[in-house]
């Protein structure tokens, strides 16, 4: 395992930001970190890069005890945290050699990473002259330095405008060929581009550790469906294994039912038996969004 985390708990005074956290990062996955803010998302990167020790627990990294071997550990991970510690006034290679000789790497890994991320164009400004897509960039340039076998990256995408966000996803996926990357975010569209597994953290427990594809499988369906008139939300809400009904606009509702079984046909069906005349019919595929509402409610 890249990652394993075994019953991580970590209190400040009465609060308990990380309680009894398990889990499990296999070599080579790309996993998502996905919570509200407050969850403890941040917590449990600082105790998996040393940055912070757990109250109880035993976590490791690349087979390394994060309390026994801290050095062991730092040298395995490549860590970008959520505020990117950046030295403004620097140029971007003069940036990387200073980390570059802390690491005790080569002057040519500098010209590799800045390849590797994407730098090159913008590698002969100072980093204060950067745009905040480039700004992450050195900070991934610089996580990577050493040759990591593990990335460990919060927030990597928070405040990138769009273009930004297509250039730092492409660049994480593409890290995530020959890495390990444990990414953090509360930004459900970033896993779903970049993942394929996602661990869900509410309140200090997880409470979702699943790959993408079976966390979609276990969920409610929505089926949408225009009638030629009013109907009464309380009428629908007769249907089997309805759970909601949502009157979205004009004699169009959204009707949520707690199955994978695929209830369009029972809604045609109760239209016929009680004269009920449909305009449309379709499902509605269910995003990771609302699974995520349910689950951190």
């Amino acid at each position: 395992m890249s990652i394993s985390v075994s019953e991580i708990t970590k209190i400040y005074g009465e609060q308990h930001a990380l309680d009894s956290v398990s889990f499990h990062v296999k070599s080579g996955e790309i996993v998502g970190f996905l919570g509200p803010n407050g969850a403890g998302k941040s917590t449990m990167m600082k105790i998996l890069t040393t940055y912070l020790e757990a109250s109880s627990g035993e976590a490791q990294v690349s087979g390394h005890d994060v309390t026994e071997a801290k050095k062991a550990v730092q040298k395995s991970v490549g860590y970008l945290p959520e505020h990117n510690p950046l030295y403004l006034e620097l140029y971007v290679r003069e940036y990387l050699k200073f980390n570059a000789d802390v690491y005790g790497v080569s002057k040519s890994r500098i010209e590799e990473v800045i390849e590797l991320t994407g730098l090159k164009p913008e590698a002969h400004k100072t980093i204060g002259q950067l745009s905040k897509g480039y700004r992450q960039r050195v900070g991934l340039a610089n996580a990577l330095l050493h040759n990591p076998d593990v990335l460990i990256l919060d927030e990597p995408t928070t405040g990138l405008d769009p273009n930004q966000l297509v250039d730092i996803r492409q660049l994480i996926t593409s890290l995530g060929q020959d890495k390990t990357v444990f990414l953090s975010t509360h930004i459900m569209q970033e896993v779903e581009a970049m993942c394929d597994r996602v661990i869900i953290i509410n309140n200090g427990k997880i409470v979702a550790d699943k790959y993408l594809n079976d966390l979609r499988k276990g969920q409610e369906q929505i089926v949408v469906v225009e009638f030629d008139y009013r109907v009464e939300e309380a009428f629908l809400l007769k249907l089997p294994n309805v759970k909601t009904v949502k009157n979205t606009h004009d004699f169009i509702y959204e009707i949520t039912f707690a199955t994978q079984n695929d209830m369009r046909s029972h809604v045609f069906d109760f239209a016929h038996d009680n004269q009920l005349k449909i305009l449309q019919l379709h499902q509605k595929n269910t995003s990771l969004e609302s699974m995520f509402r349910e689950l951190t409610a």
